[in-house]
């Protein structure tokens, strides 16, 4: 008998448990228990402004036309002459985008529709039946993924709202539209994961990326990313492939920026101001007499250019952007990239520990610019032999440089009017050769913000209890900023 009241007594407790995890459980839930799901509602009222996108191009191909081509016999023979022979292959794929005016302008991403010969366009009609049009690029971004594509409909279409992508909030529920695999009209729904993620590959450099948890697919690109309202709040663009619950949207703001350039110009018109940057990290900080890490650095100034024009200077430190602070370089140049050209650019740098402030015209950047530290290959010459030179930076793995002379410059091809201290040898266990940040042919400009002219120069910049050094070089005329640090005595 008291085995059985325990019983009861246990299976009554899990019971209370049981009803208030439930209770806690509909706490979150995204839904009150007596309301319909929201999700429906969004996917009636948007869907239908959602278009299925196929694209096709026609790419020649190598072939064999002979059936032992793989023979080493036939090889010695004919060696790789079968690849001479070529035909014309239809590539196809599909992508996602949707309706953003009454007369069929269509938002999706660049790389949906870039280098396609033919572009098909499917259209939900409200009885549920679909139609398709031809559509023509009128304007595209790779900077961006983003294009704006134009089909000619009937009659007027139904469009979508964009909202505000500023305003959602990690952890707000979103659904995506698209056609994944072919899949027409595939509804996923989850949350935002994060924002601001940065994803930089060989074809995709971009910083502000939504992630979501809703689940993206191949076929997804260009969909759209709408909340609760069935607002547009990001265009679904990116996965990480070996990973679930990983995908990436475009903020929808970016597209509200860009889209007028594109359907007026075909391109977007952006302000550029002439310099290259990078991150800076403390040990700069110091030398340059910045407080903190913050800020982007400037590498070259281009002559001619707008920064050149205003007084700015290698080495200067970015801290401020029309009054908004500068986190590090990849934010400065989202921050340029939104300004527009003849416009004026209010920077606050410093510049070895002093705060300037510069008022900078804009103008108008090409298609390709984006402000970044392009890398040169490295020169093939051997070092030359050099008679006499200096030997300041041998503790930092910089076994001697010298004066550049007529002969230096036949050997590293230098311009006649080029003059300073050059790196003509380095010690090839050093960090700073093994970690390529160092080449001979390197010319010293600066050593801990001490402008370098003469070995003289250098050798009074180099203290003899200085832990590390920041070097500006210059590099087939390009800036670069090393650290090198003093190598342990054995």
């Amino acid at each position: 008998m008291k085995n059985s009241r325990k019983l009861l007594a246990l299976t009554l407790t899990l019971a209370l448990i049981l009803v208030s995890s439930g209770s806690a459980l509909a706490a979150f839930s995204p839904f009150a228990a007596n309301q319909s799901n929201p999700v429906v509602s969004i996917v009636k009222k948007t869907s239908i402004a959602v278009v299925n996108i196929d694209v096709e191009k026609t790419e020649k191909r190598s072939f064999s036309p002979f059936p032992f081509d793989d023979d080493p016999l036939f090889k010695r023979f004919f060696g790789d002459s079968f690849k001479e022979f070529t035909r014309s292959v239809p590539m196809k794929g599909r992508g996602s985008g949707f309706i953003v005016t009454k007369d069929g302008q269509i938002l999706t991403n660049n790389h949906v529709v870039e280098g396609m010969e033919k572009i098909t366009v499917s259209v939900m009609l409200a009885d549920g039946s679909k139609k398709t049009y031809s559509a023509k690029i009128i304007g595209s971004d790779p900077t961006y993924d983003l294009a704006v594509i134009k089909i000619e409909p009937d009659g007027t279409l139904p469009v979508l709202e964009l909202g505000d992508s500023d305003a959602v909030e990690v952890g707000e529920f979103v659904v995506a539209i698209g056609n994944p695999y072919g899949f027409e009209q595939t509804v996923t729904a989850g949350v935002i994961s994060a924002k601001n993620r940065s994803i930089h590959t060989q074809d995709v450099n971009f910083d502000d990326f939504l992630q979501t948890d809703a689940a993206i697919n191949p076929g997804n690109s260009g969909g759209p990313l709408l909340n609760m309202d069935g607002k547009v709040v990001g265009i679904n663009t990116a996965i990480i492939p070996y990973a679930q619950g990983l995908g990436f949207a475009i903020p929808v703001n970016k597209a509200k920026e860009i889209m007028n350039d594109l359907v007026s110009y075909g391109r977007v018109k952006r302000g550029w101001l002439g310099v290259s940057v990078r991150d800076i990290n403390e040990q700069m900080a110091k030398v340059y007499g910045v407080e903190g890490t913050n800020g982007a650095m400037i590498g070259d100034v281009f002559k001619g250019d707008p920064a050149d024009k205003a007084g700015i200077k290698p080495g200067d430190v970015v801290v401020e952007l029309n009054g908004e602070k500068i986190k590090d370089a990849n934010n400065f140049v989202q921050k340029v990239r939104t300004l527009a050209p003849n416009t004026v650019a209010k920077l606050v740098v410093v510049r070895k520990g002093k705060k300037l402030n510069f008022n900078v015209k804009l103008a108008e950047r090409n298609s390709t610019g984006d402000g970044s530290v392009k890398e040169t290959e490295e020169k093939k010459d051997e070092a030359p032999e050099i008679s006499s030179g200096s030997e300041a930076l041998k503790d930092f793995g910089i076994s001697k440089t010298a004066q550049i002379n007529d002969t230096i410059r036949r050997t590293y091809r230098l311009n006649s009017d080029v003059e300073g201290v050059i790196v003509t040898e380095l010690d090839k266990n050093s960090p700073a050769a093994f970690e390529g940040e160092l080449r001979a042919g390197d010319i010293i400009r600066e050593v801990n913000a001490q402008e370098i002219k003469t070995l003289d120069d250098l050798t009074k910049a180099v203290k003899s209890d200085d832990a590390a050094l920041v070097l500006m070089i210059e590099r087939e005329g390009s800036t670069y900023f090393v650290m090198v640090s003093r190598e342990e005595k054995k």
